[in-house]
C-alpha cells in the first residue's frame, strides 16, 4: 500500500485529456472559420459554374458532335476553310493592334497620373472615368460613334458643311476594320489605365534617387531599373487587352451589319442564319477555337503577373 507521501506525489489529475479537449475545441473553431470563409465564395463559384464552366463544356461537346449527335471531327476540320481562317486572322490582327495602341496610350496616361499629386482631384477623376469607360461598350458605344462620326454624325456634318472636309471620301471606313480599331481602342485605353496603374504605383521613388546618386541618367534609370521591372506588368496588361478585344462581340455586332469580319460575327451567322442551316456545331467549333486562343493568352498573362508580384508585393 502506498504511503501518504507517495499518494501526495501522484498528480491530482491527468492533464492530457484536458489538453486534448482544448486541441479539439481549437480544431473545431478553425474548421468553422474555414467553412465560413468557403461559404462566402459560394456565389462566385456558382456564377463561374453557370456562366463559364457549363457553357465551355457545352461548346466543347458540341464541337465534336455532328447534326445527328454522333461524335465527329468534321466540325474541327471545317475550321480549315478559307473564310474561317480569314476571320481568325482578322480577329487576331484587330486584337493585337488595339491591344498595342491601348497599352501604349494607357501606360502614358497611367504614368501621368502617377506623377500627379497623390489623392488629388485629377487622379481620382481620371481613375473613376477609366473604370466607367472600360465597361462602356456594346450597342451604346457603337451608337455613340455613329451619332458622332457616322455618315450623318454631327462631327461629320460639321466638317463637311463648314470646312469642306469629307472624312468618308475614301470609303465608309467606320463600318469596316479601321472603324473597329478606332472603337475598340476607345475602351482599351481606360482598361490599360486600370490594370497598369498598380504596377506604376509599385515603383519606389528611392530607386530613382539611388540611380541618380550613383550618377545614372534618366535614360539609364528607365533602361536598367524601371523598364525591366515594369516590362512583365506591361506585357501582361497587353495580353489582357488582347483577350478583351478578341472576345468582344456586342460592339462589332452593332457596328458591322454587313459581312462577318471577325470570328464572333461568324459564330453569330452559324448559330442564327436562316440561309445555311445545320451549322450550330460549326459555330461551337469556332467558339472552341476562341476559347483555346484566350486560354493560351491568359496563361501567359498569369505567368507574367506572377513575376510582377515578386517585387510589387
Amino acid at each position: 500500500m502506498p504511503t501518504v507521501a507517495q499518494r501526495s506525489a501522484e498528480p491530482a489529475s491527468n492533464p492530457a485529456p484536458a489538453g486534448r479537449g482544448r486541441l479539439s475545441r481549437g480544431a473545431v473553431n478553425r474548421s468553422i472559420a474555414r467553412s465560413s470563409s468557403l461559404l462566402g465564395v459560394v456565389p462566385f463559384f456558382a456564377f463561374v459554374t453557370v456562366f463559364l464552366a457549363i457553357p465551355t463544356l457545352v461548346v466543347a461537346i458540341g464541337a465534336f458532335a455532328g447534326d445527328d449527335g454522333r461524335p465527329t471531327l468534321a466540325n474541327l476540320a471545317a475550321l480549315a476553310n478559307g473564310y474561317i481562317i480569314d476571320a481568325f486572322v482578322r480577329s487576331i490582327l484587330l486584337s493585337a493592334v488595339t491591344a498595342v495602341i491601348g497599352a501604349v496610350l494607357g501606360a502614358l496616361l497611367a504614368y501621368a497620373l502617377v506623377t500627379a499629386k497623390e489623392g488629388g482631384l485629377l487622379r481620382r477623376v481620371v481613375t473613376a472615368a477609366s473604370g466607367v469607360l472600360a465597361q462602356f461598350g456594346g450597342v451604346t458605344l457603337a451608337f455613340a460613334f455613329m451619332a458622332t462620326i457616322g455618315l450623318s454624325g454631327f462631327v461629320t456634318v460639321f466638317l463637311r458643311d463648314n470646312l469642306g472636309i469629307d472624312i468618308y471620301s475614301g470609303g465608309v471606313w467606320l463600318f469596316e476594320m479601321p472603324g473597329l480599331v478606332l472603337v475598340y481602342t476607345y475602351f482599351q485605353v481606360p482598361l490599360m489605365v486600370i490594370v497598369f496603374l498598380p504596377a506604376l504605383d509599385g515603383i519606389r521613388p528611392q530607386w530613382r534617387e539611388a540611380t541618380e546618386s550613383l550618377g545614372g541618367s534618366t535614360w539609364q534609370y528607365w533602361r536598367r531599373v524601371a523598364g525591366p521591372l515594369l516590362a512583365p506588368a506591361f506585357l501582361g496588361s497587353t495580353l489582357l487587352l488582347f483577350a478583351n478585344a478578341f472576345s468582344a462581340y456586342a460592339t462589332a455586332a452593332a457596328l458591322v451589319s454587313q459581312g462577318n469580319l471577325i470570328v464572333p460575327l461568324q459564330i453569330r451567322t452559324a448559330l442564327t442564319s436562316d440561309v445555311v442551316l445545320g451549322q450550330q456545331n460549326l459555330g461551337k467549333a469556332m467558339a472552341l477555337g476562341m476559347v483555346v486562343v484566350v486560354a493560351v493568352v491568359m496563361g501567359l498573362y498569369a505567368l507574367l503577373q506572377r513575376r510582377t508580384a515578386r517585387w510589387l508585393g
